[in-house]
Order: structure tokens, then C-alpha cells, then sequence
């Protein structure tokens, strides 16, 4: 842990950080299994991307260099450590917005939402989602050619028939009113999945949505698109965190919370769902989700201690794993909401990136062998 630290410059929870998210390899030292040990080609790689700067961030859009390529957006940003939609606060509009509310603000549409389907799914969960999106994408048409306001209308009825898939009831309320009724929970319980959801749709350009832009580009299919986008999303590094953060509170609640935190820190290992380096004082939307409810007083606790010792906030999928579990919902039902509604983000990218009318075509730098002439 010293080594790397000193070799890229950070702290201890920014190497945490760096685990979390994939871009540092950890395993336990065989001579000690309290100590950790880092891939050394991974340090290796940050500390050059570190040194290299951010020269890179203003890239022309059909040419991508560096490790994070830059893509002009208007739908969502991050500013002062708040995220904002279409430049309105985004944990504000979640005070009051419904999801089809913030799908006309990210779409850009003269009309609200109607997410309404009535087909019914008869095994609805994850497979029941990606099975019937690959279908429609096996079938779809492409988007050249056709209209913004049909498209429209197609964005809707794919998000429909995603949320029945996930498990919401059919009909044509509104859709956290559908899975409220779908799990028979209470108004409170309801609002608090429309907060969460609307807190979900978008999160600038993550790798979901420049998967989702990478596929429309290409003039594919919006269910096409989707499921570029959603299958990038189901990722346990993205989209399905808060499934590690669940295993973390089971670990919790049969363990307790002093040695669980205890094993962690003593491996080095990160804690799924603590730490995020776009609000490095904590991340605005599990705050604001947090203070709507009291979770179980295990995972308050845990989640206090969790703070106190590593210096990490909990991030949002601390707060929807907690909400999860607070309101009693169905195993990877988190992943569902989270899926649902940021279905209705990945399509707002989709739309912009058409709006380009270019293909994204990053270009490979070779370091394989070299050649040999003919």
C-alpha cells in the first residue's frame, strides 16, 4: 500500500478508490495475509496517465485518444460536486419530478413521458429484461431516417415493456407507482422509489451511455442501443454495485459490523460502495436518498463506522442497496430500478449522439510485435 501511494502521489482511500473501480488489481500477500498487494503493470499504467495530465479532454468527437474520451453532451453535468440534468439540480428535481417528468427534460420533448404497457411477463427479473430487449433488437429498425417524435415514442415504448420486464405492474400509472404495486408497498415506500429512480437516470458519460452512443452512432436499432448500453450497465464495477453492497449487508447483519470493517481494512480491500472520485465529499444523491428514510440501525451503524475509518462517504449504491433492504424488495430488484431508470438516460444519449450524424471510431495504438515487411 506505501509503495503505491508514494508512486502515484495518493492517499490510501484514493488506492481504495482506484480498486473500486477497476483500475488496480488487488490480491492478498501470501506472507501476510493482513497486507495487500497491486499489480505493479496496473500503478504502472495510472501513474503515466497521471503524469500525462488531462491534455486529452478536447478531443474532435470521431477521434478518441487517452484513457477517457470526451464527448460533447448537454444532458447532464457535474458541478461544484452536484450532478445536474439539462442544467436543473438533479437531487432538487428528484424532490418532486415523477420519472416520466424527467424523461421529457432529458429527451428534450415538447410532451411528458407515457411509460404505460400493459403485457404482462409472467417470470419478470433479469432475464425476462434482456431476453425481450434482445428480441426487439434482433427486429428493430434503424434510426436513420425517421423522426424525433417517433423515436420518441419508440424511447417510451421501450422503457415501458424494460419496467414490466423488471418486475413493475402492468397498466398505465405512473412507473414507480407500477412496482410499488407490483411489491404491494405503501405510498411512503413508492416515493421513495421514484426519489431513487429519478436520482438514476443519467450520470453524464459513464461507459453504459458512450456504449449506447458508440452503438447509435452506427445508425442501430434504439433497442439495439439499449442493450448495448444496459448490458455495459450490468457490470458489478457500474450498474450492479449495489448487488456487492447487499452481500456486504448480509455479511453485516450475520457478522456484525466491527468485523466485517475489521477484515476489510486489514486486507486492504475496498468496501463496495464507499467513495466516489466525482464527489470526493460525498456523493449528493445518496445523501439526499439517505435522509428520506432510517435504514435498518445494523446498517446505520455500519455505515457510520464504515465513513469514520476510511474517510469515504457512502455513494448511491450504499443508499439503494439500503433501500433495498429497507423496504423489503425482491432479490435484484435494485438492479431493476437502477436498469429502468437509467434506461431512460442511455436513450437521451442515443438521441443526442444522432443529432452528430458520425460514426465514433476510436483508433487502436498498437504494441503488439512489430511487423515484419513482406
Amino acid at each position: 500500500m506505501a509503495e503505491a501511494c508514494s508512486q502515484l502521489g495518493v492517499r490510501p482511500q484514493t488506492i481504495y478508490a482506484y480498486v473500486s473501480r477497476g483500475k488496480l488489481e488487488v490480491m492478498p500477500d501470501p506472507a501476510d495475509t493482513r497486507r495487500s498487494l497491486y499489480r505493479a503493470e496496473d500503478v504502472a499504467g495510472l501513474a503515466k496517465r497521471k503524469q500525462a495530465g488531462r491534455k486529452h479532454e478536447t478531443l474532435a468527437t470521431n477521434t478518441l485518444f487517452g484513457a477517457e474520451p470526451s464527448i460533447p453532451t448537454a444532458i447532464s453535468t457535474f458541478h461544484r460536486q452536484r450532478l445536474y440534468y439539462r442544467g436543473q439540480d438533479a437531487v432538487t428535481l428528484a424532490g418532486s419530478a415523477s420519472l416520466e417528468e424527467a424523461a421529457q427534460l432529458l429527451w428534450n420533448s415538447d410532451q411528458q413521458a407515457d411509460f404505460s404497457c400493459t403485457a404482462r411477463v409472467a417470470s419478470p427479473g433479469r432475464v425476462a429484461a434482456f431476453t425481450s430487449l434482445a428480441a426487439l433488437a434482433a427486429t428493430g429498425h434503424s434510426t436513420h431516417g425517421r423522426m424525433t417524435r417517433v423515436l420518441h415514442t419508440e424511447c417510451q415504448s421501450l422503457v415501458g415493456q424494460l419496467a414490466n420486464a423488471f418486475g413493475a405492474q402492468p397498466g398505465k400509472r405512473p412507473l414507480h407507482l407500477r412496482f410499488a404495486q407490483a411489491w404491494k408497498l405503501s405510498p411512503q415506500a413508492a416515493e421513495l422509489l421514484r426519489t431513487a429512480m429519478v436520482l438514476l437516470v443519467d450520470h453524464e458519460l459513464t461507459s453504459s451511455a458512450f456504449a449506447a452512443r458508440i452503438a447509435a452512432s452506427t445508425g442501430a436499432s434504439l433497442p439495439a442501443c439499449l442493450l448495448s448500453g444496459l448490458t455495459t450497465l450490468s457490470g458489478p464495477l457500474h450498474g450492479d454495485a449495489s448487488g456487492r453492497v447487499r452481500a456486504l449487508f448480509d455479511d453485516v447483519a450475520r457478522q456484525g459490523e466491527d468485523q466485517v470493517i475489521a477484515h476489510y481494512l486489514s486486507t486492504g480491500l475496498p468496501l463496495a460502495g464507499f467513495g466516489h472520485h466525482l464527489y470526493p465529499d460525498g456523493d449528493p444523491r445518496a445523501a439526499a436518498l439517505l435522509a428520506q428514510f432510517e435504514p435498518a440501525e445494523v446498517i446505520t451503524r455500519f455505515i457510520d463506522k464504515a465513513t469514520q475509518l476510511t474517510g469515504l462517504h457512502p455513494n448511491i449504491d450504499v443508499a439503494l442497496a439500503a433501500l433495498s433492504a429497507h423496504c423489503k424488495l425482491p432479490d435484484d430488484a435494485a438492479f431493476g430500478l437502477f436498469a429502468t431508470a437509467r434506461s431512460i438516460g442511455l436513450l437521451a444519449h442515443c438521441l443526442e449522439q444522432l443529432s452528430v450524424a458520425q460514426v465514433i471510431r476510436p483508433r487502436g495504438r498498437y504494441v503488439g510485435v512489430v511487423p515484419q515487411a513482406a
